[in-house]
């Protein structure tokens, strides 16, 4: 009968091993690096955002490339 309580207390030990080392941690450092590379991107984006708040804006940029224009006359194209 011991035999049998030793046998069976090896095999539950064995599948709690299994459990913890081939599913646990490797779910734990898994979301660990998830975490991580989630952290990354938004420190990525954030810097993106201020380095477009501190740019020109779009409305800068078409009224720079735009002529200025002199008198009455106005710019047109046939249009077909």
């Amino acid at each position: 009968m011991n035999i049998f309580k030793l046998i069976g207390e090896l095999v539950v030990i064995y599948i709690l091993y299994n459990i913890v080392f081939k599913f646990i941690i490797p779910l734990y450092k898994a979301s660990k690096q998830m975490k991580g590379t989630f952290n990354n991107m938004k420190e990525k984006m954030q810097e993106q955002q201020k380095a477009q708040q501190g740019g020109p804006s779009f409305k800068d940029e078409t009224a720079k490339k735009q002529p200025a224009k002199t008198g009455d006359y106005i710019d047109y194209e046939e249009v077909k």
